[in-house]
């Protein structure tokens, strides 16, 4: 919604189009994480303790798996593409946005990790 709502906002480069990816790994990753914790928790409930040890894993794999594509992805926007949370309002805006999901899943995965 931010990009929709900003769309065209931004006097100056790079813009979403010049430097986004689409991040179809990095997604695919998070969002299979939801399902294992679901499922770790429905086996949790049944008692296979084997089963719902190998789910709690593999969400923290993945969410790490999706941190890491995230800090490749400032990376390259920071010192390929010179996209800065100053340099104009688009990365005002998506760092801003990113961040504050990026600290989310990093709470997350220090939760799960610590249990």
């Amino acid at each position: 919604m931010a990009y929709l709502f900003y769309m065209g906002k931004s006097l100056t480069g790079p813009t979403p189009r010049e430097v986004l990816e689409t991040p179809i790994f990095y997604t695919i990753c998070l969002l299979s994480s939801s399902l294992t914790i679901h499922f770790a928790g429905k086996f949790l409930e049944r008692g296979k303790r084997g089963a719902f040890l190998t789910l709690w894993l593999l969400t923290i794999v993945l969410g790490g798996l999706f941190m890491y594509g995230t800090g490749q992805e400032w990376h390259r926007l920071i010192y390929e593409h010179g996209l800065t949370i100053s340099t104009n309002l688009f990365g005002t805006t998506y760092y801003s946005l990113v961040s504050l999901h990026a600290f989310h899943v990093t709470v997350g995965l220090l939760m799960l990790a610590s249990c």
